[in-house]
C-alpha cells in the first residue's frame, strides 16, 4: 500500500460492506453501494487498476432468526436473498467485478486458513465465559437471540451490538438484564468454553494504523476512543449450527458442514433446516446448560468470515480473469491499495477487528475506510416493519432511471453526513441540476452543432475552454483523493454549468451570419465540453454518459476511457441528438407521497391489530435510569424543572439540527445584543442573527463549530434576515459545539 495520490502503479480493490441476506433493499441501503461503485469507476477513469467486489453475508443470528420465522433452512433463506441482491445491484448499475457470498466454498476455505494461521501464531486462545441461556427452551442465546441493556451507555441493545446507543460491539456475557428473544423470558448466564482472538495485543499497531488511515474522518477518529479505553479480546465463536465450523486440524470438515449432509450446514437427517435433529429449526445450539469442555459444536462468529469475503471475492475475480489481468495476492498479500466503503455503524469492525486479523495473518492493511452516513426519509427514519421506505424495486417500477437516484445519493452532502430522501427534494434536484444544468447544456450545444455544422465545426479548441476542462479534471482527481463522492459528481455538473454560461455569454446564434468563424469556435468548444462532461459524469450517471457518448459518434467505450479522453478531439460528424432527461412533474410527487402514506397507515394498522404493541422501538431512544442525576438538591433547584409535556420521537426527528461552522461574525449596527453570522452547514451557507454580541468576542468566532436549528422559520431582526438559530446554553450563551470531528452539515440525532 502507498499513500501516493491516485492513480498509483499498484492494483486497487474497492469493497462494499456485505448486506445481510435477510430482507429487501431500500434506497437507504443503496447509498453505500452506489458510493462504492462511483468511487471504483472514478479510480478507473484516472487509470487506476481496480477491482470492485462484495458479497452477501449469509451467516449470523439475523439470518437464522428470520429463516426460522419463514419455516425454511438458514441456507435456503439466505441463498434466496443473495440471488435477489445479485439481480438488484446491476439494475442500479452497481457493477461489481465479483459478487460472492460467505457460505460458498471459496470463503469457507479462506476463512479457515485465516483462523488456522491466527491460531498457529498464538493469537487465539480458549476461555471460560458466561453465555446467555434460556432455560425454558434449553438453549444458548448468541447475539440477536438475546437483548438487554448496554453496559457502556445504558441504551437498549442487542446481544452483539449497542445498535440504539453508543454503537459499540458487545461481547457474549456483557449485556445486562438479558432477555431471550425466543420466549421473552429473562435469560440466565451459564459457563461455556469459547475461542478468543487477542485483539488487545494489537493496540499499539492499531493506534499507528489509524494515524495512517485515509478516508472519512469518522472512520479515522471514532475508533480512537475504543483503543484509549482499552481493547478487549474478541470472542470469535458462537453456540450455533448455522455458520462456518471452527477449523480443527485433527477433524477437518472441509466445507463448513458435517460429512454427508450435502453441504447445507446441517447434521445428517435433519431435513435441511440448519439445526440438530429435533431442535426446532432456529439454527442455534441446543443443550442441557452444561459445558462439555470442547468446542466441536461451535461456529465462527459472523464478523470473522464476513470481512474475509472481501479476500475471497477478489480471489474469485482473479480465478475468472487470470492473474495476468488482476492478481488478488498482489493486492492483499503484497502492496495493494485497499479501500473499504461501509456504513458508519460498522466502523469498529473495519478499523479494529479486521485490520488486527489482517496483521495477524501477514496480509496488507487497508489504505482507506469510507464510512457513509445514514439515509432518512422525509426527515424521519426508515421503518421496514411499518413499510415506511422507498424500496429499490419500487423506485424502478415507478419508471425512474437509476442515474437519477445515483446522483441524488452521491452528491447530496458529504459521504459521512446523513442524507434525507424526499420525493420533493428528489424532484427539485433532478429538474434543476440534472435536467436544467447537465441535460440542458448537452442538448442545446449538440443540437446547434448538428443543425449548423452536421457535427463538430472545424476549429481549434480555445485556450479558455481547454483550461476550464483541465480544471474540471483536477477537481475530479481531487475528489477521488479526498474520498469525496460529492466532489467527483460536482466536477462534471460544474463543468456543464460553465458550458451553459459560456454558450449564453457568447450567443453563437447571433454570430453565424456576422462572424461565422467566431460562431464555429464557440460551438467547437461546447462540443468538447459536452464530451468532457460525459467522461467525468460516467461514474455518477453511467447510462446517461453512454447515451451521450453514442450521440456524439464516439466509437470507444465510455466506461473504459480515462480522463484524458475529455480533451481528445470529438468526432467531426454525428446525428441529431435527443434530450437525455425528462423533468419530473409536481403531480408525480403528490402521487408518490400518497402511496407511501397509504402503505405506512396500512402497516401501522396491521401492527396495532396484531398485539397492540409498537412494531419496533424508535432508533436512538435510551432506557431510563433509576439513578440520581445530582446529589445536591439545592443545585437541582437552581434550574428550571423539566417539562412535563413530552414530544414523540417522530416530532423530534422533524427538527433539522446540524453541525455548522461560523464563517464570519459581525455586530448589527444599532442593535446592542445582535450579531450577524454566516454559518456553513455543509450544503449551503446560512445567515443567522444571534443575541451574542455582548457575550462573545466576535473576532474569535470564525472557524468555531456550532449547532444550528436549520428548519426554523425565517425571521427579520433589525432589518436582517435570520435563516436558522444557533443553540446556546444559559444566560451567558455558552455556544453548543461538538466533541469530535463532525463536519459541517452532519445532522444531530
Amino acid at each position: 500500500m502507498s499513500h501516493e495520490s491516485f492513480p498509483t502503479d499498484r492494483p486497487a480493490v474497492v469493497t462494499c460492506g456485505l448486506p445481510y441476506a435477510n430482507g429487501d433493499l431500500h434506497v437507504g441501503h443503496l447509498r453505500t453501494y452506489v458510493g462504492g461503485d462511483v468511487f471504483s469507476r472514478a479510480l478507473e477513469r484516472l487509470g487506476q487498476q481496480t477491482a470492485f467486489v462484495s458479497g452477501s453475508d449469509m451467516h449470523g443470528t439475523p439470518v437464522a432468526v428470520n429463516a426460522e420465522q419463514a419455516g425454511v433452512s438458514p441456507e435456503e433463506f439466505a441463498l434466496e436473498w443473495h440471488e435477489t441482491y445479485e439481480e438488484t445491484f446491476p439494475r442500479f448499475d452497481v457493477d461489481f467485478d465479483n459478487y460472492g457470498h460467505t457460505h460458498d466454498e471459496a470463503n469457507t476455505e479462506t476463512t479457515k486458513e485465516f483462523v488456522r494461521t491466527l491460531d498457529e501464531e498464538g493469537y487465539v486462545y480458549e476461555k471460560e465465559i458466561m453465555v446467555a441461556y434460556d432455560p425454558a427452551e434449553d438453549q444458548y442465546l448468541p447475539d440477536r437471540y438475546v437483548e438487554g441493556t448496554c453496559p457502556y451507555c445504558g441504551a437498549h441493545a442487542r446481544g452483539d451490538e449497542c445498535d440504539e446507543g453508543c454503537q459499540r460491539h458487545l461481547e457474549p456475557g456483557e449485556i445486562e438484564n438479558p432477555v431471550s428473544t425466543i420466549t421473552g423470558n429473562p435469560a440466565e448466564y451459564r459457563e461455556r468454553t469459547h475461542k478468543f482472538f487477542r485483539v488487545s495485543e494489537f493496540a499499539d499497531y492499531l493506534s499507528e494504523f489509524l494515524d495512517r488511515l485515509e478516508g472519512t474522518s469518522n472512520a479515522q477518529n471514532q475508533p480512537r476512543e475504543w483503543i484509549e479505553s482499552g481493547l478487549q479480546d474478541w470472542c470469535i465463536t458462537r453456540d450455533m449450527e448455522w455458520g462456518i465450523d471452527y477449523p480443527d486440524s485433527e477433524n477437518e470438515k472441509g466445507d463448513g458442514t458435517d460429512e454427508g449432509d450435502g453441504g447445507d450446514g446441517t447434521d445428517e437427517g435433519d431435513g435441511g433446516d440448519g439445526t440438530d435433529e429435533g431442535d426446532g429449526g432456529d439454527g442455534t445450539d441446543e443443550g442441557d446448560g452444561t459445558d462439555e469442555d470442547d468446542t466441536d459444536d461451535l461456529v465462527l462468529y459472523v464478523w470473522v468470515d464476513a470481512p474475509i469475503e472481501y479476500v475471497s471475492s477478489t480471489k474469485q475475480y482473479t480465478d475468472r480473469v487470470g492473474e495476468d489481468v488482476y492478481d488478488w495476492a498482489e493486492v492483499w498479500q503484497e502492496d495493494g491499495e485497499i479501500v473499504h466503503v461501509i456504513g458508519r455503524d460498522i466502523i469498529q469492525h473495519h478499523t479494529i477487528f479486521w485490520p488486527a486479523m489482517l496483521r495477524g495473518v501477514g496480509y496488507e492493511e487497508p489504505r482507506a475506510v469510507m464510512a457513509s452516513g445514514f439515509v432518512t426519509l422525509g426527515g424521519k427514519g426508515f421503518s421496514t416493519s411499518r413499510n415506511r421506505a422507498v424500496w429499490a424495486d419500487e423506485y424502478l417500477d415507478e419508471g425512474f432511471e437509476p442515474d437519477l437516484l445515483r446522483y441524488y445519493l452521491a452528491t447530496n452532502g458529504g459521504f459521512q453526513q446523513d442524507v434525507d430522501f424526499s420525493w420533493e427534494r428528489f424532484r427539485e434536484r433532478v429538474n434543476n441540476e440534472i435536467v436544467g444544468t447537465v441535460g440542458n447544456f448537452w442538448y442545446r450545444a449538440l443540437l446547434f452543432a448538428y443543425r449548423e455544422y452536421g457535427g463538430t465545426p472545424e476549429a481549434e479548441l480555445s485556450s479558455e475552454v481547454e483550461a476550464r476542462i483541465e480544471d474540471a479534471i483536477d477537481a475530479f482527481r481531487d475528489g477521488v483523493n479526498d474520498y469525496s463522492i460529492k466532489k467527483v459528481g460536482e466536477a462534471a455538473v460544474d463543468l456543464a454549468r460553465f458550458g451553459n454560461e459560456y454558450i449564453q455569454r457568447n450567443e453563437p446564434w447571433k454570430l453565424t451570419d456576422d462572424d461565422p468563424e467566431a460562431a464555429a469556435q464557440v460551438i467547437r468548444d461546447c462540443v468538447q465540453v459536452s464530451k468532457a462532461v460525459a467522461v467525468l459524469f460516467e461514474p455518477i450517471a453511467p447510462r446517461a454518459a453512454e447515451r451521450l457518448w453514442d450521440q456524439i459518434g464516439e466509437e470507444s467505450d465510455v466506461h473504459a476511457v480515462t480522463v484524458d479522453a475529455a480533451l481528445e478531439a470529438p468526432k467531426s460528424t454525428f446525428d441529431e441528438p435527443t434530450e437525455l432527461f425528462e423533468k419530473i412533474p409536481e403531480e408525480r410527487v403528490d402521487q408518490l407521497n400518497e402511496k407511501l402514506q397509504e402503505r405506512v397507515a396500512a402497516a401501522t394498522a396491521d401492527d396495532a391489530e396484531s398485539d397492540g404493541e409498537p412494531a419496533e422501538a424508535a432508533a436512538g431512544t435510551e432506557t431510563e435510569s433509576d439513578e440520581t442525576v445530582a446529589d445536591d438538591e439545592d443545585d437541582m433547584a437552581a434550574f428550571e424543572p423539566v417539562a412535563d409535556e413530552r414530544i414523540s420521537f417522530e416530532e423530534f426527528q422533524e427538527l433539522d439540527v446540524r453541525v455548522g461552522e461560523i464563517i464570519s461574525a459581525e455586530g448589527i449596527e444599532g442593535a446592542d445584543k445582535l450579531a450577524r453570522l454566516e454559518v456553513d452547514i455543509g450544503v449551503e451557507i446560512r445567515q443567522v442573527v444571534a443575541g451574542i454580541k455582548q457575550l462573545h468576542d466576535l473576532d474569535t468566532l470564525p472557524g468555531k463549530k456550532v449547532i444550528l436549528l436549520a428548519n426554523l422559520e425565517k425571521a427579520e431582526l433589525f432589518g436582517v434576515e435570520s435563516n436558522g438559530m444557533i443553540l446556546a446554553a444559559g444566560e451567558e450563551a455558552d455556544l453548543l459545539t461538538t466533541h469530535g470531528d463532525a463536519e459541517p452539515g452532519e445532522r444531530i440525532r
